[in-house]
C-alpha cells in the first residue's frame, strides 16, 4: 500500500473514532471501541506508514479502522465529514485527505463544547500531564494530530482548492449534513462553516 494512502486512510479512522467519541449519540461501548482505535492508531499508523510491509503495524491499523467503524456505525460523525464530503462532491478531494486536513480545525472550532471529551482521549493516550486543564489537554490531543499529519506528509492547507464563488454552496451543504444527521457537541452556522473553509484553504 502508497505510504501516501496508509496516511489519509489512517487519519480517516482516527477521524471517525474521534467524531463518534464526541458526538452525543455515543454509549459507552462506542466510546470503549473509539477509545482502542485511538491507541492502536498512536502506536501504529506512524510505522505503517514508514514500512507498508510491516505486516503487525498493518494488521493493527486493520483493527483500528474496524473499532472506530462499528463506533461511528452506532454514534456517527461530525461536521469533519459533512465539511469533507462537500469537498469531495466538489472538487474530488480524496475522502481521507479532507478529514486529515480538516480534522484539527474542526476540533478546534468546537472549542469548550469538545473540551471534556477531547481531555478523554488525550488521557487515554496518555498525551499530556494529568494536571492540565481540559482544554490544555484537548489542545495536547489536537497538537499531536496535527504533528502526525506533518510527519506522513499531509498538508497542513489546501492549496486554491476551494473556489471562493462555492463558499456559500459548500457551507449549505456542510451546514444540511451536519444538523440534524449528526449529534455533534456544537451547531455551527453556515457563516462558521464557511470560516473554516477559509481556514483551511486560505487564498
Amino acid at each position: 500500500m502508497p505510504p501516501a494512502i496508509v496516511a489519509s486512510t489512517g487519519i480517516d479512522a482516527l477521524t471517525h473514532a474521534i467524531e463518534s467519541y464526541l458526538g452525543h449519540s455515543s454509549t459507552k461501548k462506542t466510546k470503549d471501541y473509539a477509545l482502542k482505535a485511538t491507541a492502536l492508531i498512536k502506536d501504529n499508523l506512524y510505522p505503517f506508514y514508514q514500512d507498508p510491509k510491516n505486516e503487525k503495524a498493518r494488521a493493527a491499523m486493520q483493527k483500528a479502522a474496524y473499532l472506530a467503524g462499528v463506533s461511528f456505525t452506532r454514534a456517527y460523525v461530525g461536521y469533519v465529514h459533512a465539511l469533507a464530503h462537500a469537498l469531495g462532491g466538489y472538487y474530488n478531494v480524496p475522502h481521507g485527505l479532507a478529514n486529515a486536513v480538516l480534522l484539527p480545525y474542526v476540533l478546534r472550532a468546537y472549542g469548550k463544547s469538545a473540551y471534556k471529551r477531547l481531555a478523554e482521549i488525550s488521557d487515554y493516550l496518555e498525551l499530556a500531564s494529568p494536571s492540565l486543564t481540559p482544554g490544555e489537554k484537548a489542545n495536547a490531543l489536537i497538537s499531536w494530530i496535527e504533528d502526525l499529519n506533518a510527519k506522513m506528509g499531509i498538508p497542513k492547507t489546501f492549496n486554491h482548492v476551494i473556489k471562493k464563488e462555492d463558499l456559500r454552496a459548500l457551507s449549505a451543504h456542510a451546514a444540511k449534513e451536519g444538523n440534524p444527521l449528526y449529534p455533534v457537541p456544537k451547531e455551527f452556522s453556515r457563516k462558521e462553516l464557511a470560516k473554516i473553509y477559509q481556514e483551511v484553504d486560505p487564498q
